[in-house]
C-alpha cells in the first residue's frame, strides 16, 4: 500500500474525530479565559486611588506609610512598588533593579496559559481545515460509489465537510479575541507599575528630606 492509499484510508475514518478535537479545545480555551478573569479582577486594585494615596507620603519621605498603604491592596501594581521600597535603602538603582525583577514576573504569572490561547485561535481554522479535506475526500468516494449520482449519503459528506471548517472558526475567533484582551489588560498593569516606579525612582534620586525609611 502506497501513501496515496494510507492517506486515502484514513481519510476515509471521517472528520468526526476532528470536530470533537475542536470541542475539546473550545472547552479548553473557555476555562482558560474564565480562570484568567478571575485571576486578572483578584489581583486588580483601583490605580487611580493607590496612586493618590502613595503620591502625597513619597512627597514626604514617608515610605513606612508608602509601605503599610501598598500592604493594603492586592495588585501587582502594588507588589512592584513594595519591591523598589524593600531596597530604598541601598539606593535607587537597587530599587529599580528590584522593580525591574517584580515586573518581569508579575508578566509571567499574568501570562500564563495565554500561549494556549494564541496557539488554538491560530491553528484551530487549519484543523477545521483538515476536517474539511478528509470530508471531501470521503464525498468523492461517495460520489464514485454512487456513479456520479446525487444521494442523501454524499450530501452528508459534504455538510460534515462544511461544518468541520465552521467549528474552526468558530473556536479561534473567541480565542484570538480574549488572547488579545488579556494582552491588552497585561501591557495596561505593566505600564501602571512603571508609573509607581519612576515616581518612586524620582524621589530616591532627588534631594530627599530627612524621613522616616521603611525598615524603621
Amino acid at each position: 500500500m502506497d501513501i496515496q492509499e494510507r492517506l486515502t484510508a484514513f481519510a476515509m475514518l471521517g472528520a468526526t474525530w476532528v470536530m470533537w478535537l475542536l470541542i475539546g479545545l473550545s472547552v479548553i480555551m473557555l476555562g482558560i479565559v474564565f480562570e484568567r478573569a478571575y485571576y486578572y479582577l483578584a489581583s486588580a486594585d483601583d490605580f487611580k486611588r493607590l496612586r493618590e494615596d502613595i503620591a502625597p507620603l513619597l512627597k514626604r519621605g514617608d515610605l513606612k506609610g508608602v509601605g503599610q498603604r501598598l500592604e493594603r491592596s492586592r495588585s501587582f501594581e502594588a507588589k512592584v512598588l513594595s519591591a523598589g521600597i524593600e531596597w530604598s535603602d541601598k539606593g535607587a538603582e537597587a530599587a529599580s533593579e528590584s522593580m525591574t525583577g517584580a515586573q518581569q514576573l508579575a508578566k509571567l504569572n499574568m501570562e500564563r496559559n495565554l500561549a494556549f490561547l494564541g496557539t488554538v485561535g491560530n491553528n484551530a481554522p487549519f484543523v477545521g481545515l483538515l476536517g474539511t479535506v478528509i470530508g471531501i475526500i470521503r464525498s468523492f468516494h461517495e460520489l464514485n460509489q454512487a456513479q456520479g449520482k446525487l444521494s442523501d449519503t454524499l450530501m452528508a459528506e459534504v455538510g460534515e465537510a462544511l461544518v468541520a471548517t465552521a467549528i474552526g472558526i468558530v473556536v479561534a475567533i473567541p480565542s484570538v479575541a480574549f488572547f488579545n484582551f488579556f494582552q491588552r489588560i497585561i501591557r495596561s498593569r505593566l505600564a501602571q507599575a512603571e508609573t509607581l516606579s519612576h515616581e518612586l525612582l524620582a524621589y530616591l534620586r532627588s534631594d530627599k528630606p530627612d524621613a522616616p525609611s521603611a525598615a524603621e
